[in-house]
């Protein structure tokens, strides 16, 4: 096996075929300025088009690609697995369709002072752009301000990119209970919760295609799983 690169990049996939080879090149080729070395990790869960036959020959064609494959749709696990799976000793979480290595450089540069342990991109702080539809960005407010109430949620966003330390992280991934849409809220909240050196930057956020999940779909499973977070945090803590 060769020498651990210098940062993964774990990106949970479901359904891109439209976009995921032309978005792996164009990532790599982009990294390919970065003075550090990057893995790639595709982490597939349960696409029903040709994802993960995709995932499998961009791994064939790249060395720095993986990918990790779970058989059914849970973005939350396939985010666990992608990140257990990472070599690097820092981690960054991101979408397909954003793959922002502008804030890969920034996030890496922060990091490795040494004074944080994660970095997180916010859609909603000030100085970010959130070029999505109204309506999603209007969610992701009511979503934000729905776990302030709900567990304390100190910060501005939980979805999308953040990098951070692994080793500093790992415990937390391993003390997180809910999975789907809401693990990436319960890592970051979390993250807090555990007192870890945390920071917020804006960012742009302009997507690449529609959304694959129905916002208006996933509103009740999402306030499902906020209830279990509330519990899994406010009474198991």
């Amino acid at each position: 096996m060769s020498s651990p690169p210098d940062f993964s990049i774990v990106i949970p996939v479901f359904n891109e075929e439209a976009i995921l080879q032309a978005a792996v090149v164009d990532l790599r080729e982009r990294l390919s300025t970065f003075p550090e070395r990057a893995e790639i990790i595709l982490a597939e869960n349960g696409s029903t088009d040709r994802t993960l036959e995709i995932a499998v020959n961009l791994s064939q064609r790249f060395p720095d690609v993986r990918f990790v494959t779970i058989g059914s749709p849970n973005y939350g696990k396939a985010l666990r697995e992608g990140v257990l799976a990472s070599r690097a000793q820092y981690v960054v979480c991101e979408e397909i369709d954003l793959c922002d290595t502008t804030f890969h450089r920034r996030a890496l540069d922060l990091l490795k002072t040494r004074a944080l342990d994660m970095v997180i991109g916010s859609k909603l702080l000030r100085g970010a752009q959130d070029e999505r539809p109204f309506v999603r960005h209007a969610a992701s407010l009511l979503y934000n301000g729905l776990l302030r109430v709900a567990v304390g949620f100190e910060g501005t966003d939980t979805h999308g990119l953040k990098a951070f330390d692994r080793e500093a992280l790992l415990p937390v991934v391993s003390a997180c209970l809910v999975d789907r849409d809401v693990f990436a809220s319960e890592l970051v909240v979390r993250a807090y919760r555990a007192g870890l050196r945390i920071r917020e930057i804006p960012v742009r956020v302009l997507e690449k295609r529609t959304p694959s999940i129905n916002l208006t779909r996933r509103v009740p499973n999402v306030l499902k799983n906020v209830a279990k977070l509330t519990w899994a945090v406010r009474i198991r803590g």
